[in-house]
Parts: C-alpha cells; sequence; structure tokens
C-alpha cells in the first residue's frame, strides 16, 4: 500500500465529484459502488491502527476490527448530512478499534502519540483528525461563530485580544465560542461515535 496515502488519510483517491456520484449510486444498492468507496477509504484504517501501540499480533486483529468499522460507516452514511465521509468514517473506525482493544486487553493501550493517552479530544487544535473535520464544521456555524472559531482556534488570538480587536465584550466571545463549540460536538455525532459493535 502506498505510504503516502496512507499518512496522509484525507486524501480520498476519488475527486468529490465521483465519490459524490458513487454515494447516489450506492444509496440505490450498486454494490460496485460501495466496494470502490470501501476500497478508497481503506487506508483510512491503517492509518488509525498505526496511532496504536498494540504487540504485533493484534495488529491484524485491530486492522479486521476497522475495516468492520468501515464497511458498516460506508452502508450507514447519509451524504445528505453534508459531512464529509472521511470525518464520520474515522469517527466509527476509531471507536470500534478501541472498543476491541478494551475487549480484549481489558484496557486501550496507549496510542503513539503523547497526546492521545486516553481517547484524544477531537478539538486538539494540533491533530490531524481536527484539521480533517474543521473546515467541514466551520461551515456549519453562524459566520459570528465560524470567525470566532477560526480566530482563537486556528489563529491563536485570546479571547480579549479579538474582543477588544472586533470591539465585542470578551464574555459574549466565550459565549459565543462556547455555543460553537457544542453545536461542532454535536454536529460531528461524538456521543455515539463508539457505538458498540
Amino acid at each position: 500500500m502506498n505510504d503516502d496515502v496512507q499518512d496522509h488519510p484525507e486524501r480520498a483517491s476519488l475527486s468529490r465529484e465521483e465519490e459524490a456520484r458513487l454515494w447516489i449510486l450506492c444509496d440505490e444498492g450498486d454494490e460496485g459502488a460501495r466496494e470502490r468507496l470501501i476500497l478508497s477509504y481503506r487506508p483510512l484504517v491503517f492509518w488509525i491502527a498505526r496511532k496504536f501501540r498494540v504487540a504485533p499480533q493484534r495488529y491484524q486483529d485491530l486492522v479486521q476490527e476497522g475495516m468492520i468499522a468501515l464497511i458498516k460507516a460506508v452502508d450507514r452514511f447519509e451524504p445528505c448530512r453534508n459531512i464529509r465521509f472521511v470525518t464520520y468514517g474515522f469517527y466509527r473506525i476509531k471507536g470500534q478499534m478501541t472498543n476491541f482493544l478494551q475487549r480484549v486487553e481489558a484496557r486501550a493501550p496507549s496510542p503513539v502519540d503523547d497526546s492521545q493517552i486516553q481517547i484524544p479530544d477531537p478539538f486538539d487544535v494540533d491533530s490531524l483528525d481536527w484539521k480533517i473535520c474543521l473546515a467541514d464544521g466551520i461551515e456549519a456555524l453562524s459566520e459570528r461563530e465560524g470567525e470566532i472559531v477560526r480566530a482563537l482556534v486556528l489563529e491563536g488570538f485570546k479571547a480579549r485580544e479579538y474582543a477588544e480587536s472586533t470591539g465585542m465584550d470578551v464574555s459574549n466571545v466565550y459565549r459565543i465560542q462556547r455555543r460553537a463549540m457544542a453545536k461542532l460536538r454535536a454536529w460531528l455525532e461524538l456521543g455515539d461515535a463508539t457505538d458498540r459493535p
């Protein structure tokens, strides 16, 4: 498998137009379209599996569990909800892998990155999963909410600095930021992203 694709799972091998066409066909029951979608997102499974420290004999089981989650995600995905599949699939696959490891090892192993000792907060500014989904998520926010999230999260402004530069009250900036983050969490359906198989 191409390492470049594994290292950059957000790079789907399909154009957006081709992928949109395949989702329509898949929704109509076209097995060929379904298979192409599964194969095009298979590198995402390997990329996520590599984030966990597991014994070599456990790795193939983890990948298999991820493939099951990928297939379920393809079958359950609703393109009309205006969320990219890479975002939706990421949380489904990672959640099922974590559940699998908890079952077989009675605990989830430490992921490779120190920042991910537990299941990571997907809203950590430095995490790749945050970068994959943030652009889509901001589109689900109002213009003001999107501006504040970009400024405070991506550009590193302090709430007070942003408030002073825009003439807003700092408490209003915090309130809008909290509301926007709550919307992003709901939009990503994080509450059920790790449903058990």
